[in-house]
């Protein structure tokens, strides 16, 4: 009030009275002008204001950089073919540095996680393969923190969206932090790390649009895939089963690149790092992931944390295959390709030790959302090799960081915070947390006694750059000719699948190429394909309604490995996996039976009725055959499965639709006594897989196999005619 008065007093004293304008005493040309253009009628529409800012990238058009000089853009600068990328290469940093800012405040890759506390357990004292501190002692622990994730959606996508999932594992050792930044698949889809602003911007949602959204059934995506023959490997193991895992839990992880392990004395071996998880590979279907993306588009997040939650700590082996130096192109391809992976008969796994996830974060934004992780967060024992993606990714990976938190102070978040003391001469800056008392904050000095000290190979057991590293050669634009074969480690995967799993890679191709519009990029599939595999392309041109090609044989062989199958395995524990038990809620004697009995084997029951009652945990207007791995029909339910049967509870035919999708998306289902009836007036058929019993305990030991099983495949149709 008393603002208002003091106002009105200063207009009074400006001789502000009847309805001039109250401004007219501040008529200076800048106001005039001002007050023209918020009286302007004419002023032109959005559209014609913007047009001056359209940039149109037509046919004859030559790639410049950001000040308009001419350039190419695909390959970095390295010294020699097989040498480091070089800090001098403006157009390599230009763009990986434009790109790493293109989002704020989200990431701009695995935008879409969850994390976990634990803790690491080494196997053994392995100081005759590394110098590094966590693996120096059988049974030396080390905290560690792990975020999963998706790649390509934002933070608001689905889970279950077909895409490779980062596993990135952080040790907060007692010398400094060790992050092994890595993906559920061993290999990526480029060679070069120049090239990785162009790979996620075809395979996020069209700039025009925001859509799709999660996804890579459509044009861009596949124009870079068809066109950039790298990454014919990737997409490969992404359209199979590692592409929609049932769980952040079910599914393995790897380092993607080759590092070295780097011993006291500055000895080198090449290594590859392997997570192998102890809860056994499973992986969803397409149908079921499908389905599952819009009932719970959080169900790997909140699978992770309900198991944590609940006690069932989820575990993973870290193993490392080990390669001395000069066999780095012994295999027939090279060690520096992330594009590749190392068969296990060439290279068989060492286990070094496991880790434990068992604390889940207090707060998800200040601990998963927040966490940095880098490729360069290394500790003594461990370096880095001449791979051009990794090299890249060292600089790209700090940079995101400081546009997503915007400032070099983001290492002083509690969750990026090393366990041990940190003492260095970095000062000031936005979100400084520390009060530095040395005013002493540089080197050499005197003032300080050189403190603090340096550290170095032999002194104060520094980090120290493996000796034998050398570089030379002239300096070029090129990838060694040991990058060039992009299709016979495609064809090595698809070999090593169960012809069922064959089928579901081919039907992923198929409904994603399905998606493309253009028949070019449909035709530039095809071609690529064919390189990999003439029956590959022939059965996805055949859903393509296109003319398949002529065998293309130069890359064509019948070599196997091992370790590839998902569905081919039993897992090695039942532990969380869920079922539900369909009854009804007016009779729950038996449900309660069941659910006590399977409980007693670490299996997460949901007893399903037509009300909320004492016994009944879900109705079934919300449940779904997504939310369970085995569903269970229970005696006084199948009155529920009539075919004139219906309620104003739940949807007409809700009981035997989650009953039937269930058995269709493989999983096994059953029923006791009289319910055993609900399976053959739901339309499931006998066949393995489906069991039935008369009492609790004689069902459950059949069911439990067959929950280990996971996915009964005979299920799923295969093309008549495979090779």
């Amino acid at each position: 009030m008393h603002t208002v008065k003091a106002l009105l007093s200063w207009g009074l004293l400006l001789g502000i009275s009847s309805a001039a304008c109250p401004f007219a005493h501040l008529d200076t040309p800048s106001s005039q002008q001002q007050h023209q253009r918020r009286d302007d009628a004419q002023a032109p529409p959005p559209e014609d204001f913007l047009k001056k800012y359209e940039v149109e990238d037509g046919s004859d058009t030559v790639l410049t950089s950001d000040v308009g000089g001419p350039m190419g853009d695909q390959r970095s600068l390295r010294a020699g073919q097989r040498g480091p990328t070089l800090l001098e290469d403006f157009i390599f940093r230009q763009k990986l540095q434009h790109f790493d800012h293109e989002r704020v405040p989200e990431r701009v890759v695995h935008a879409r996680g969850a994390g976990a506390h634990g803790t690491f357990t080494s196997y053994g004292d392995f100081s005759n393969l590394t110098s590094a501190s966590f693996l120096s002692a059988e049974g030396k622990k080390t905290p560690v923190f792990v975020r999963f994730s998706t790649v390509a959606g934002s933070r608001g996508s689905a889970d279950t969206a077909r895409d490779v999932h980062g596993f990135a594992t952080r040790f907060y050792t007692d010398e400094g932090n060790l992050d092994i930044v890595g993906n559920n698949i061993p290999v990526f889809f480029i060679q070069d790390a120049i090239q990785f602003p162009d790979l996620v911007h075809s395979v996020k949602p069209s700039p025009d649009n925001e859509i799709p959204q999660a996804a890579t059934a459509h044009d861009s995506a596949w124009d870079f895939f068809s066109s950039q023959p790298s990454t014919m490997h990737t997409l490969f193991w992404a359209m199979a089963g590692f592409g929609i895992p049932r769980s952040y839990r079910h599914m393995d992880g790897f380092g993607v690149h080759t590092f070295r392990f780097v011993t006291d004395d500055g000895s080198t071996k090449l290594i590859k790092w392997h997570w192998k998880t102890m809860q056994g590979k499973a992986s969803l279907v397409w149908e079921e992931a499908q389905a599952m993306a819009g009932k719970n588009a959080d169900a790997h997040r909140q699978d992770l944390f309900d198991a944590i939650a609940s006690g069932n700590f989820p575990s993973w082996e870290l193993s490392v295959q080990v390669v001395d130096e000069d066999r780095a192109l012994a295999f027939g391809f090279d060690l520096l390709d992330p594009t590749k992976f190392i068969p296990e008969e060439f290279a068989p796994l060492q286990k070094l030790g496991i880790m434990t996830l068992d604390t889940n974060p207090r707060n998800y934004f200040a601990e998963t959302e927040q966490v940095a992780f880098q490729p360069g967060h290394i500790v003594r024992g461990v370096d880095f090799t001449e791979d051009p993606l990794l090299q890249g990714r060292l600089y790209s990976y700090l940079d995101t960081q400081l546009n997503r938190h915007g400032s070099p102070n983001f290492e002083q978040l509690p969750i990026n915070m090393p366990h041990v003391a940190i003492h260095n001469n970095n000062r000031d800056g936005l979100g400084q947390t520390f009060i530095h008392t040395n005013p002493i904050h540089y080197q050499p000095n005197s003032l300080n006694n050189n403190f603090p000290a340096q550290a170095n190979q032999t002194t104060n057991r520094g980090f120290f750059t493996a000796p034998s590293r050398t570089a030379s050669g002239n300096l070029v634009r090129e990838l060694s000719s040991t990058f060039d074969d992009h299709w016979s480690q495609p064809r090595l995967f698809f070999n090593s699948l169960t012809p069922v799993e064959q089928q579901f890679l081919i039907n992923a191709i198929r409904f994603e190429a399905s998606h493309v519009k253009s028949e070019t990029v449909r035709r530039n599939v095809l071609t690529q394909l064919n390189r990999v595999s003439n029956d590959v392309a022939r059965r996805v041109a055949e859903a393509l309604g296109m003319e398949a090609p002529a065998p293309d044989e130069t890359f064509y062989h019948n070599n196997v490995t091992q370790g590839i199958s998902i569905f081919n395995n039993t897992l090695p524990t039942i532990a969380t996996l869920r079922v539900g038990v369909l009854a009804s809620a007016k009779t729950l004697e038996q449900a309660k039976e069941l659910k006590e009995r399977l409980e007693k084997e670490k299996l997460m029951v949901t007893v399903v009725g037509e009300f909320l009652a004492e016994g009944v945990d879900q109705t079934y207007s919300s449940a779904d055959a997504t939310g369970f791995d085995g569903i269970v029909v229970v005696p006084g339910a199948e009155g529920l499965f009539d075919k004139d049967s219906s309620s104003p509870l739940f949807p007409t035919g809700r009981p035997g639709q989650v009953l039937l999708d269930g058995y269709r998306w493989g999983k096994p289902v059953g029923g006791i006594g009289a319910a055993a009836v609900a399976l053959e007036k739901a339309g499931v058929p006998e066949t393995e897989g489906v069991f039935k019993a008369e009492d609790v305990e004689s069902f459950v030991e059949g069911f439990e196999q067959g929950l280990a099983r996971f996915k009964f495949t005979d299920r799923f149709p295969l093309d008549p005619d495979q090779e």
